[in-house]
């Protein structure tokens, strides 16, 4: 045979048919190699029900970091879909986690190993038309009867749910609505201190149109108590953006944050005997930050061991008591709260249409 000139007998087609077989076997082996690269990195694509949330991390400013969260926790997404999620809230004998979606004016609830599920609407407004944006409770705080309280913004009130966590239902009783006759801004966040007192926020944030709205009636945004008479104090009105509250373990200091875009701290008081707070200080300003990172000051935690849990611009700085950062939660996001399950050995935060996980060292 003759193929462009070239003479070829038997002995050297039997070259050619060998040399073409091991040309196809190395293709086919290549083509496996190849299908079997692609199938790993289409692996965790498929596997997004892993529930880890990509966008985040954890970064530490001291070793001592490291004593609170484990260094190979990862931030995992538990809900997602929501239009701005606060108030997180551990149900310690229902092991279940509550937490707010406020222009959604509901309360969902979410526990290990199922979905978010919606737990309670109308949460913060009962009324037929509001006009703003956000009608719905913030934060969600247990007293020691184990009852609901609700910072309600749309209604412009604390209330206690008149039923059991159980058995939500929308009905809902005020425990304060005014100060000195005037309806309150839009109560925002609270904690509980262990003689059943409330200490709340009340920036202007559920207002439609917040600081002008005509139906703003106090001209500050107070700090306020309710004890368990009902008798209404107000702590300070220094802040011009007062948000998430909380106490040190032996409730002798109450931390505020401000989130304020012109003014992002947080301050840090003494609790006196009669429930008053005085001798405040700045405990730590990220006015600096707000320009470069989504979010300002707004809920947080303290742990056992006096470790503030604060959300700000960019995620959950973890503070000691002193006031060092020692390290931050970078959600990426606007982050608006967290909160611990009953032995604190996970926190949970909320970050805009997200509700996340860090597991925690005990």
């Amino acid at each position: 045979m003759h193929y462009k000139g070239i003479k070829l007998n038997t002995n050297n087609m039997k070259k050619i048919l060998y040399l073409c077989l091991i040309a196809l076997n190395a293709f086919i082996l290549l083509q496996c190699k190849t299908e079997k690269k692609e199938i790993s990195v289409k692996e965790p694509e498929e596997n997004k029900v892993s529930s880890i949330f990509e966008e985040g991390e954890i970064e530490a400013y001291e070793e001592s970091l490291w004593s609170i969260v484990p260094k190979a926790t990862k931030i995992k997404v538990i809900a997602e879909g929501h239009d701005w999620t606060e108030g997180p809230l551990w149900l310690p004998e229902q092991e279940m986690l509550l937490y707010s979606d406020i222009p959604r004016n509901a309360i969902y609830s979410w526990k290990e190993g199922e979905e978010a599920k919606l737990y309670l609407q109308p949460s913060g407004f009962i009324g037929e038309k509001f006009e703003g944006s956000e009608p719905g409770a913030n934060g969600l705080l247990l007293n020691k009867e184990g009852e609901l309280v609700l910072c309600q913004h749309g209604d412009r009130q604390i209330a206690v749910m008149q039923s059991s966590v159980l058995e939500p239902t929308a009905n809902y009783k005020s425990l304060a609505s005014t100060f000195e006759g005037k309806k309150f801004n839009s109560p925002n966040d609270g904690v509980i201190k262990s003689n059943g007192d409330i200490y709340f926020t009340d920036p202007p944030y559920g207002l439609p149109q917040r600081m002008d709205d005509p139906n703003k009636e106090i001209p500050f945004q107070g700090v306020y108590r309710v004890d368990s008479d009902g008798e209404i104090k107000l702590l300070t009105q220094e802040f011009t953006r007062p948000n998430g509250i909380a106490f040190s373990p032996d409730e002798k200091k109450l931390y505020i944050a401000n989130s304020d875009p012109e003014l992002a701290i947080w301050k840090v008081f003494d609790v006196l005997e009669d429930g008053s707070i005085s001798n405040g200080k700045l405990f730590n300003d990220v006015t600096k930050l707000v320009p470069k990172e989504k979010g300002l000051p707004d809920g947080l935690k303290v742990d056992n061991m006096g470790n503030i849990f604060a959300t700000g611009p960019g995620g959950v700085f973890i503070f000691s008591p002193e006031g060092n950062v020692l390290g931050k939660i970078k959600t990426g996001q606007a982050t608006s709260n967290c909160a611990f399950n009953a032995d604190k050995s996970s926190l949970y935060i909320t970050a805009d249409s997200y509700v996340l996980r860090v597991q925690l060292n005990l």
